[in-house]
């Protein structure tokens, strides 16, 4: 009997971490800052200080509603930053993300959130 009662607490932790982890649950034990930069397609610029427990720049950025767009199998697809939406099909005009001014290799949901970086979306066109 407690060896049945042992095998199910198990169970419900590792479902438990797993749903958290499926969720975006993951944060930080301490308070993370970045500077967020928007280059609009006019060229017009804006800066935000952002603080946030949140360790993934996507649902740091989402939670402070400065971007949206659709998940799909890679993550999310920024449509909307700053109020600004693109649209790749119609205008040829996409979001480009930057870190530390380097054009960034990773995805906004697989960016881990780095204590003091500077992360930019720059509207780009082709």
């Amino acid at each position: 009997m407690k060896r049945i009662l042992s095998l199910s607490v198990a169970c419900l932790i590792l479902l438990s971490a797993l749903f958290i982890a499926s969720c975006g649950g993951k944060e930080s034990e301490t308070e993370l800052s970045f500077t967020f930069e928007v280059v609009h397609l006019d060229g017009t610029e804006k800066t935000f200080e952002v603080k946030t427990y949140k360790t993934i720049l996507a649902d740091a950025l989402t939670e402070k509603g400065y971007i949206s767009g659709y998940k799909s199998q890679y993550g999310l697809t920024v449509e909307t930053v700053d109020g600004e939406t693109l649209d790749w099909n119609t205008s040829g005009a996409y979001w480009a993300l930057y870190i530390n001014g380097e054009y960034a290799i990773t995805g906004v949901s697989t960016t881990t959130i780095e204590d003091g970086a500077t992360y930019t979306f720059k509207a780009e066109k082709m």
